[in-house]
């Protein structure tokens, strides 16, 4: 089945990370995936929340938002409406599990990040763009943290592993990978892919949208998205000189 960018069923889409986007946060980076764009940006605080006070560890965590008219159609700001949509939620809590998989919490000390996702321009693929730049935000104010004095450790142990997202789907019954929104809103069967970089899954989102899915159907969207995860590893550790 052709796409609608020609790319093959396993091929990522461009991916592009640029570090240092935004000029005050300790960590940004402008992640693209193709014509999505997410800005995602890393910034530290003293202190954790009032119930982690005490433990010796830190604390990640993470917001997202789309502008509005980061899609087709002008939507209204969740500010505005006075409610944040449940869709807003489990994102930002997605990310924000992500995240905590790939950083030791104690090193950080009784220190906050928070990872602000704010979608640009969306395509499909939202979450997972923003995860993958998110990290490498955080990353960078893991290093920040490292500068001051403010961390148990080196970077490169506190920041044990990586961690990337990819979406995957089946489309007239074929598998494929990192799914644009033309994609995404035929598909059969939808699924978000979260990896580390050596292909530990940290977690997995999948429904059948039209139907069911069978088990081999279920290990071919895996290993799809297990081998773009790879691949979007390697896209980070260049971003970061690694």
């Amino acid at each position: 089945m052709a796409r609608p960018d020609g790319r093959r069923p396993d091929q990522l889409r461009p991916v592009t990370l640029t570090r240092g986007w935004s000029t005050h946060p300790e960590g940004s980076v402008l992640v693209e995936f193709g014509a999505t764009r997410v800005l995602c940006t890393a910034s530290v605080t003293e202190g954790v929340p009032r119930w982690r006070k005490g433990s010796g560890l830190g604390w990640v965590t993470a917001e997202y938002a789309m502008l509005p008219r980061a899609t087709n159609t002008r939507s209204d700001r969740e500010s505005v409406r006075g409610k944040i949509g449940g869709r807003t939620h489990e994102i930002s809590r997605l990310i924000g599990r992500s995240l905590r998989a790939c950083v030791d919490l104690k090193a950080l000390g009784e220190n906050s990040v928070v990872l602000d996702c704010d979608v640009l321009q969306a395509d499909g693929g939202t979450r997972t763009a923003a995860i993958t730049g998110a990290y490498v935000a955080l990353y960078d104010a893991v290093t920040w943290l490292a500068e001051r004095k403010s961390l148990t450790g080196r970077v490169e142990k506190v920041m044990h592993r990586s961690v990337g997202a990819v979406s995957v789907g089946v489309i007239g019954g074929e598998p494929m990978i990192d799914l644009c929104y033309a994609e995404d809103v035929t598909a059969e069967v939808d699924m978000n892919v979260v990896c580390t970089g050596t292909g530990d899954f940290v977690e997995v989102q999948g429904t059948g949208e039209a139907g069911v899915f069978a088990r081999d159907q279920l290990d071919a969207l895996l290993d799809l998205g297990v081998a773009g995860c790879l691949e979007l590893a390697d896209a980070q550790r260049k971003a970061l000189n690694l």
